[in-house]
């Protein structure tokens, strides 16, 4: 059993039923469900699954690749890799209740057959060395204070050349951000560095950067469309407390600058 804390937004006991509830309200059942009727609550991170397109279209992904979805929460890019690829995905969450979600869905849509879903801590990663071809990491060092060993690991995985795909939060100024937030209800769970630290210690753990891209403005605007959206059923506010408050606190963070999107690209040298 993994003995790191699991912030208490990823363990409510209440995200299969409030999924199942938001599906249900939006006249989707349970035994006719396809992958895409997820798409608009599973992708646990900033700008959605337009963030998870880009970033999986950037890395490049072919159907014989061994992926890691490290960091998974409910599944959403490990469902929509396997789906669209028909590649073999291995998904890692420390939260239990995340893990036991994601199977029920993998279940649901048919793709439990490519995706291994794996509870344990992506900083000491149950898994083989050089065993991948792609590591997805998105939304997840904000939650780890040990970078080195988080970005260690997913070397280690990785095979001679293989890809780490990022899209992270990093702190921009100094101002003191507003809570909650997505990934921390308390300044106590975050763990933001700036752009150039959080670069540095990918680096040092033995990955060149192919690409780096700060895509604060753009995903600011994006996040800002979608507020001024009418709520519908299906999202993550269907499983996560508090959702607009922390998304309000996130984009406006983006807009003043105490927040940096980033979006990259780094190989096993």
């Amino acid at each position: 059993m993994n003995d790191s804390p699991v912030p208490s937004q990823y363990t409510t006991g209440r995200s299969k039923a409030g999924i199942e509830q938001a599906l249900a309200a939006a006249g989707k059942k349970l035994d006719g469900l396809q992958a895409e009727d997820l798409a608009m609550l599973e992708d646990y991170h900033t700008g959605g699954r337009i963030a998870t397109m880009q970033l999986v279209d950037l890395v490049g992904v072919a159907p014989d690749d061994e992926v890691l979805d490290a960091g998974t929460g409910i599944g959403g890019t490990a469902r929509y890799l396997a789906s669209r690829f028909g590649c073999s995905v291995t998904a890692v969450d420390l939260s239990d209740e995340y893990c036991e979600t994601a199977r029920w869905l993998n279940q649901l849509v048919g793709l439990d057959d490519r995706i291994d879903v794996r509870q344990g801590d992506v900083t000491a990663l149950p898994l083989a060395d050089s065993s991948y071809d792609v590591v997805f990491s998105q939304h997840v060092q904000m939650n780890v204070p040990d970078k080195d060993r988080l970005y260690q690991e997913a070397t280690r995985v990785l095979k001679m050349g293989g890809r780490l795909a990022v899209w992270d939060i990093c702190a921009g100024d100094q101002d003191e951000l507003s809570y909650p937030l997505p990934w921390a209800d308390v300044p106590d769970d975050t763990h933001l560095v700036t752009p150039p630290a959080l670069r540095a210690v990918i680096e040092s753990a033995g990955l060149a950067i192919d690409q780096w891209t700060d895509l604060t403005e753009h995903v600011g605007a994006l996040m800002r469309t979608i507020q001024s959206q009418p709520p519908g059923p299906l999202g993550l506010h269907a499983f996560v407390p508090d959702f607009r408050e922390r998304v309000d606190n996130l984009v406006d963070a983006l807009s003043d600058g105490r927040l940096k999107a980033i979006q990259a690209v780094a190989r096993v040298r």
